[in-house]
């Protein structure tokens, strides 16, 4: 949940600073809509983009320490077993049961065992890039296409105001959303998000101001 907000909320801040910058440049809707979907689709490729490349450097990673397990396991049992062991003690097991314990984990799946106790890796948290990837573009998606429906519904005479308010809007909600998801409380989370929020969009708008100006 907290990644879906985080992906949405950079859809929502990077969207709507491109269309008050377009918009305050003095552009008609056609121009700003076209600069919308161009921010949206680049800024949802970028995400899926980077996810599959950092994940699939952790999925390297993984298997790279799994294969390195499954050499260790054929060439030194005993000293994997005595490892394995010793993990379970520092986790407060009694020596002889840690053993024993080792012993009969290692007898049903040696290379499971050593890749969830020692290497933390499960079913659950083992990289997936192709899903990392397409989970970013998604919510970055879905959060750029609020303040590009605002741009294409509201008055271009209130299209920057209805921008700014919608977009802060949107934001505090998603970071209610998001600060609850974590079990922590709203205000501070949501004071943060739309006071970054706030900010890039009151930059890009300044920025477009200034180009529209000397334009």
């Amino acid at each position: 949940m907290r990644a879906v907000v985080l992906g949405a909320n950079d859809g929502i801040v990077s969207t709507a600073s491109l269309l008050l910058g377009v918009a305050a440049a003095g552009a008609e809707r056609p121009a700003i809509l076209i600069a919308g979907v161009a921010g949206l689709v680049a800024g949802a490729m970028s995400m899926a983009a980077g996810e599959y490349v950092s994940v699939s450097s952790q999925a390297d990673t993984e298997q790279s320490d799994i294969s390195r397990e499954r050499r260790e396991l054929a060439s030194a049992p005993e000293a994997e077993h005595a490892e394995l062991a010793a993990i379970y003690e520092s986790r407060g097991v009694d020596p002889d049961t840690a053993r024993a314990v080792a012993e009969q984990m290692m007898a049903f799946d040696a290379l499971g065992a050593h890749a969830r106790d020692e290497l933390h890796i499960t079913e659950l948290t083992t990289a997936r890039p192709v899903l990392a990837a397409l989970t970013s573009a998604a919510t970055f998606t879905a959060g750029a296409a609020l303040p590009l429906l605002l741009a294409a519904l509201l008055p271009m005479a209130l299209i920057v105001v209805g921008e700014v308010v919608g977009s802060i809007l949107f934001l505090a909600l998603l970071g209610a959303v998001g600060a609850i998801a974590g079990g922590t409380r709203p205000w501070k989370p949501v004071a943060r998000v739309v006071f970054w929020g706030a900010l890039a969009m009151a930059l890009t708008a300044g920025i477009g101001r200034l180009v529209g100006t000397s334009l």
